[in-house]
Parts: structure tokens; C-alpha cells; sequence
């Protein structure tokens, strides 16, 4: 019993901290009261069922993917889904083209739900459950674009070549300034995707909503369309998740 409650401990420390606050071996003693020593062999536990992840640069801990895996086996039982789906749905029947949700994990985005139109015979698919780095694609740009500095410095710093992070810089400026982020043909040649940011009630980046389409039909009043509807459904869920834009 002694080392279930020793691991629900830290388990619970590192469910506190966001992203960019993961913890030290040594600062998660502090916040333990654990020896180094023990901490050291729980954490390989830990580590070696995915439980827990360790930054390789850093050599900070955090929470592991494993749980973000469980969650999605939950996925039809918490309100959260059906606050997400009726909204795609609406989006997907007005729009006629594959909509999609994706969550930031990391450095990455995981895609956790597509709904596809069945009258469009033309469709972008990407599967659920694919992870994208978070430099690439219009959902992935639009999550960056509204994380805070320190979060999104160390993503761009990680994955964009130091050449063209100024150029990447002013993506993600634009990105914020107008609500939405648009891609084409960044994963697949001859596509378009925009995309809106999902807030949470704390004001915190949730995810993004995002819709893709083929390029070759795609006329400026299309675009003009599509982006409208995906940053109207971005504010919808963010609503129904508690966000208040002040």
C-alpha cells in the first residue's frame, strides 16, 4: 500500500504542473518528500508502463501519454464528447467536407475525432488517433499561435529549423490576429485546411477544430466561407467548455 500511495503522490504532482512546468527528479522530491533514491526507482516504474514520460533534453518529468490514451477509451461516456461531436456535426453538415478535433500533446497533435461528409465523394482523411508535430497544419499552427510564449518558443525552437523560425514567427502572429490558421498542401499535396483554437474555461488553449477540403475547387468566396463556419464552431465549443471572452 506504502508504494501505491508513494506513486499516486507523484502521480498527482505531475497532473498539477502544465506542460511547460514538468519537474526534475530532484524538484520532485522537494514536492514529495521522497529521497532521490526512491524516487528514482518508482519513476522507472513508471516510465516503463508509460505512465510518465521524460523529456530528453531537459531530463524533466511529466505526465505520459497513456492517460490521454485512456481518456479516449472513455470518450462516448463524458460530456465533453458530446459538447465536441454535436458541434462537428453541425459544422460538417453546413460545410459538406471532413471536419476534425486535434489536442495538443507535447511537441505533437493528436487528431481524437473526424467526422466526414458522405454526400462529398472528395474527402481529406486523416486518421483519428494519427499524432502531426504541431508545426505543421493549420490546427496544429492555430493551438501554437495561442499557447503561451515560453510553451510555444520551446515547440518552434524544437521542431523549425532555425532559419526559418522568424518566417514561422510571423505565421503564428498572423494566426492569432485573425482567429484562424490556414494550410495548403502541407501534409498532402493539393489539399487546404483551416482550422479555429478550442479554448477551456481557464482561457487556456484546448484544442483546434479544423476543416479539409481539396484544393482544386476551392474559390476565394469557398475559403471566405469555410472560415467563417470553423471559427464560429471554435467559439461555440469554447462557450460550452466554460470560455468567457472578456
Amino acid at each position: 500500500m506504502q508504494s501505491i500511495d508513494r506513486i499516486m503522490n507523484i502521480i498527482n504532482i505531475l497532473a498539477s504542473k502544465s506542460t511547460e512546468d514538468w519537474l526534475t527528479i530532484t524538484e520532485l522530491s522537494q514536492e514529495s518528500g521522497l529521497p532521490v533514491s526512491t524516487l528514482h526507482r518508482l519513476l522507472k516504474s513508471l516510465e516503463a508502463h508509460r505512465l510518465i514520460e521524460q523529456e530528453e533534453h531537459t531530463k524533466k518529468y511529466g505526465l505520459g501519454n497513456v492517460w490521454l490514451e485512456y481518456g479516449l477509451q472513455m470518450y462516448d461516456s463524458i460530456n465533453f464528447t458530446s459538447h465536441i461531436r454535436s458541434e462537428l456535426e453541425k459544422l460538417m453538415h453546413v460545410v459538406k467536407e471532413s471536419v476534425y478535433y486535434s489536442r495538443p500533446i507535447g511537441h505533437e497533435a493528436l487528431i481524437i475525432e473526424r467526422i466526414d461528409c458522405e454526400e462529398n465523394q472528395i474527402r481529406v482523411i486523416d486518421k483519428i488517433g494519427l499524432r502531426i508535430p504541431l508545426n505543421i497544419g493549420a490546427a496544429n499552427k492555430v493551438m501554437v499561435a495561442h499557447m503561451p510564449f515560453k510553451q510555444s518558443k520551446g515547440i518552434v525552437d524544437s521542431l523549425v529549423p532555425e532559419e526559418r523560425r522568424e518566417a514561422f514567427w510571423n505565421i503564428l502572429r498572423d494566426t492569432k490576429e485573425a482567429g484562424y490558421g490556414i494550410s495548403r498542401g502541407e501534409r498532402t499535396e493539393g489539399t487546404t485546411a483551416v482550422a479555429a483554437p478550442v479554448f477551456n474555461h481557464t482561457g487556456e488553449i484546448e484544442g483546434a477544430v479544423s476543416i479539409g477540403c481539396v484544393s482544386f475547387t476551392l474559390t476565394d468566396g469557398r475559403l471566405e466561407f469555410l472560415i467563417n463556419h470553423v471559427k464560429e464552431t471554435g467559439k461555440r465549443i469554447s462557450e460550452k467548455l466554460g470560455y468567457k471572452e472578456y
